[in-house]
């Protein structure tokens, strides 16, 4: 006789054709749905565009529905790809919501590209509308002619007068919002629907564009405001913090962080156009507690007359876009700045890793903690970074203890708009390929030592530019360097830095000076002899691409002979 007895630990057995209420809601990881948590309608906090508009989160989302609505009145449907050219304001905020909102397509235009780079961004994405800040209006003129499929250009200005121009308006922000209705039901809709699409800056080749939906960047927010107040001892971010970003907000969505500010009900300040003066009075004066930036930004901020009169102490600053060197570190914590750093890239949305510290690594020596503040960090939630040696021909990874860095996330681009090769490239092996090298220490941190087209081989022997960089920067009259690697007819490349002064020091004496610091580096066993730049050249400036990386394609152009 069988037995029949039911076990009371089995688990119900679930047919999802049947089991799942009718009225069940199957909830998409919607942008709307960050604007709209319970924290942030109910935000007592303030949205800051300089000393010229402040307005409270419920005046947020009537502005985001009026832009919705404008926008539909416009004819802009699903679909369609809108551009935005704006310094970092209110509006950017906005159109991050109200654009992908309603199934549309927001284009993050970068302003700092070339006019013609900028024409080839609007005409490749297909934008069907651009919303376009007042400055913008006589470079845009000198490209009209030749854009296609825009039908819409909405005018953006601070309040003063729009010149004259020749392109056709659509009309003005504030006047069109002021006329559009104060809500919009933002549809439900499939939550892998692209929200955003911009274009890298890198130094090969035409810019190209990446793309994200509405799930990744809901992911990204999530797992980026996790990992930021998990730390319980640095560098933690909540909900009584006041936010202002100085990473431009066409670039990677400024890092992500106006949606996780959103999302946490946080006064949020926008400084617009850059300037030391301005965002150091928007920090002492709104109390700004958390930001990003590139070093550049930084230093420009410490370097200014202004900085010398301000309390910086307790200004929580995450550094990306390229290397945090120690005495950048040192200098912004003498100003009391919390400083540490992060990784990622446009390709990314961008973060992978943060730096935050453990209160061992805050209670140990302060080589200790300047080490653990300049590295690249862990890993936040659900990203798998690992460091290979390189795709095999079959296409598996071959772990390594230095090597490129190759991650997987949910929030990674799944590729290049229209470019199938460099897509194909991207993520070779099944892990997208960031084109870095770095080392993953046994504490999980990641160490980034180069970009791999940056990597000089000498002889044979590999030698990390940023290595040599940071140790030419402990000089005192070296303000800023870049090393490139130049052709030689003996060894193949050897090292060659480009420095700036800030000493009135004849050339050749700081030079010498640089070479004995560096000698008594290779005396220590710190560096190869062989990494020690054969030429030193003075300048008075480096060039920077459009997001303030110091550009040594351009160098390698200038010197590489």
């Amino acid at each position: 006789m069988s037995d029949t007895t039911e076990d009371p630990f089995a688990a119900p057995s679930c047919d999802a054709a049947t089991d799942v209420a009718q009225d069940a809601y199957a909830y998409p990881l919607l942008l709307k749905h960050l604007l709209a948590s319970g924290r942030a309608r109910r935000s007592g906090a303030e949205i800051v565009y300089r000393d010229l508009l402040r307005y409270d989160y419920p005046a947020l989302v009537k502005r985001v529905a009026r832009l919705a609505h404008a926008l539909t009145n416009l004819g802009l449907r699903p679909g369609d790809t809108i551009g935005m050219l704006d310094w970092d304001s209110h509006r950017y905020l906005e159109s991050y919501f109200a654009i992908p909102g309603m199934g549309a397509v927001l284009h993050m235009v970068n302003v700092r590209l070339s006019p013609d780079q900028i024409l080839y961004t609007i005409n490749h994405a297909r934008d069907q509308a651009l919303l376009v800040h007042v400055d913008f209006l006589p470079m845009l003129e000198g490209i009209w002619d030749q854009i296609d499929g825009v039908k819409s250009v909405i005018v953006l200005t601070d309040g003063y007068p729009v010149p004259a121009t020749r392109i056709p308006i659509s009309g003005h922000y504030e006047e069109l919002l002021e006329a559009a209705q104060s809500e919009y039901d933002f549809p439900d809709f499939d939550e892998t629907t692209r929200a955003t699409t911009f274009y890298t800056t890198g130094t090969t080749g035409r810019p190209k564009g990446v793309y994200f939906s509405h799930r990744q960047l809901v992911l990204h927010t999530l797992a980026a405001a996790t990992a930021l107040a998990a730390s319980p001892v640095q560098g933690r971010v909540h909900r009584a913090d006041v936010y202002m970003p100085i990473t431009p907000m066409f670039h990677v969505h400024a890092w992500g962080m106006p949606f996780v500010a959103t999302m946490l009900g946080l006064k949020q300040v926008y400084p617009g156009r850059y300037a030391p003066d301005v965002l150091l009075r928007l920090h002492q004066e709104e109390g700004v507690t958390i930001s990003h930036c590139v070093p550049t930004i930084l230093q420009m901020l410490l370097a200014s007359p202004e900085a010398a009169a301000c309390d910086l102490s307790g200004w929580k600053m995450i550094i990306g876009g390229s290397a945090l060197t120690k005495g950048l570190a040192l200098a912004a914590q003498d100003r009391g700045i919390d400083v540490f750093a992060g990784y990622g890239m446009s390709e990314t949305c961008p973060i992978l890793t943060i730096a935050q510290l453990t209160a061992e690594q805050l209670q140990g020596s302060s080589t200790v903690e300047i080490d653990a503040r300049t590295r690249a960090g862990s890993p936040i939630p659900l990203v798998d970074l690992k460091v290979v040696k390189a795709a095999t021909e079959s296409g598996s990874i071959d772990s390594a203890k230095a090597g490129e860095i190759v991650v997987r996330a949910p929030w990674l681009t799944q590729g290049y708009v229209g470019d199938r090769d460099n897509s194909q490239a991207l993520w070779a092996g099944g892990y997208l390929h960031t084109g870095d090298v770095g080392v993953l220490h046994d504490d999980g941190a990641l160490q980034i030592t180069d970009r791999i087209k940056d990597v000089i081989k000498t002889g044979g022997e590999w030698i990390s530019s940023l290595e040599i960089e940071e140790l030419i920067l402990t000089h005192p009259d070296v303000i800023s360097v870049a090393v490139i690697g130049v052709a030689d007819g003996k060894w193949g490349e050897r090292p060659l830095a480009v420095a700036i002064s800030s000493s009135e020091a004849v050339n050749h004496d700081l030079a010498a000076s640089i070479r004995s610091i560096l000698m008594t580096c290779c005396d220590r066993g710190i560096i190869s002899r062989w990494a020690i730049p054969s030429t030193i050249i003075f300048t008075k400036d480096l060039p920077k691409t459009s997001v303030g990386k110091i550009d040594k394609k351009l160098l390698r152009q200038q010197y590489g002979n």
